[in-house]
């Protein structure tokens, strides 16, 4: 079998909080299996990187896939930025897709094997005020959810006025009177605190019982992080905006966090992600795969899920659109857990009707780094 063509495919979707773009991959080969992959990241400029690295790759096995990643991965003397990494992400996924459906099984069975009969995943229970933060959080226990993530801060910058953090407190601790003590409640921070305000409101969110306290510094320093960690009595998160098993090895080996967060559609992919996971393990750190992005993403971390000894819960894969999206059957949400996806390969592709008719839109949500707002913050990142 050959690779024929790589296509890097823009989209958009309705969510909750309006138009979002999308970066889907689609691998040809001559043999007629299609693999698709996701490499969504932001920037309509990583469409481009897909098919310059889509072309190294044309007339050769898809199933070399490690082969083919470190071939990328090399390709460029100045690597792993997340453009790169997003467009050789998005095509790894697609190779792992062909290769489950060559072989006629689901990619986790040629990872180790199914381990686990459901996966745990989360809700969220963000909102402007405490009032809707309750009615957020509500609205997904009402479902069955029995975890919530939420950031309940709203100021800009690394230093918060008394104001915003009073607020912040404030939803924490109205969020947790509704829900119970049987929900468990994630604090995401976005890394939008100085590390004394990190501890300070770290040790006063402590009463509510926080599942995790994920990036409550910017990402850069780990002497922060490790500051923060060692002064709070929170299970510390972070990894969403490290890239590859080379940005996880300080942070792993200074023991400072609980739960490790890489993107599955940044970080390198499937197999990647598998390695950077092993690397946790050995640390006694738990996984959790990044996804606050399209059905793909949701997906290739279901079968990553499946197959890990040290997972613990996966965030996203409830927006309503995915179904509408993909072909096959979008693994459905009951009592909390999503079930593992249905093989071979991925389980699912995407619908090229429905890919059609929602072109890329210009006038989408966008993540502004810079920007510590709601709108562009938190609403975006609805799971």
């Amino acid at each position: 079998m050959k690779i024929t063509s790589v296509t890097a495919i823009p989209a958009s979707a309705q969510t909750r909080s309006g138009a979002r773009n999308y970066m889907f991959v689609k691998i040809e080969t001559d043999e007629g299996i299609v693999g698709w992959g996701e490499a969504t990241s932001g920037p309509r400029s990583v469409g481009t990187m897909v098919e310059e690295f889509g072309a190294q790759l044309i007339g050769k096995d898809p199933g070399r896939i490690e082969q083919h990643w470190q071939t990328l991965y090399h390709h460029f003397h100045v690597r792993g930025g997340v453009i790169q990494m997003s467009a050789i992400s998005g095509i790894e996924i697609a190779l792992w897709d062909i290769k489950g459906k060559a072989l006629g099984v689901p990619i986790y069975e040629l990872l180790g094997g199914q381990m686990r009969e459901r996966i745990w995943c989360y809700g969220r229970w963000d909102g402007r005020t405490p009032e809707l933060a309750v009615e957020t959080a509500m609205s997904f226990v009402d479902q069955g959810i029995t975890a919530l993530k939420g950031d309940p801060f709203e100021h800009r910058g690394l230093f918060i006025p008394i104001e915003a953090e009073r607020l912040a407190i404030a939803k924490m601790e109205a969020v947790r009177g509704a829900v119970g003590d049987d929900v468990e409640l994630l604090v995401e921070v976005h890394g939008r605190l100085a590390p004394s305000e990190a501890i300070r409101i770290g040790n006063e969110l402590e009463q509510y019982r926080p599942f995790m306290y994920e990036e409550p510094v910017p990402p850069q320093n780990l002497d922060a992080l490790q500051r923060v960690a060692e002064s709070v009595n929170i299970p510390i998160a972070t990894g969403e905006r490290l890239l590859t098993k080379w940005d996880y090895t300080d942070l792993l080996q200074r023991q400072i966090v609980a739960l490790i967060q890489p993107d599955i559609v940044q970080a390198g992919g499937i197999l990647e992600l598998k390695k950077i996971a092993a690397m946790a393990e050995a640390h006694y750190v738990g996984f959790q795969p990044h996804n606050p992005y399209g059905p793909l993403c949701t997906i290739a971390s279901l079968h990553l899920d499946a197959c890990t000894p040290n997972f613990m819960i996966q965030e996203g894969g409830l927006h309503p659109w995915f179904q509408d999206a993909c072909t096959g059957d979008f693994p459905k949400q009951k009592d909390g857990y999503l079930p593992i996806p249905p093989g071979p390969g991925l389980g699912v592709g995407m619908d090229e009707d429905w890919l059609k008719a929602n072109p890329w839109r210009d006038d989408a949500a966008v993540w502004r780094a810079g920007d510590g707002s709601i709108a562009s913050r938190q609403d975006t990142n609805w799971s």
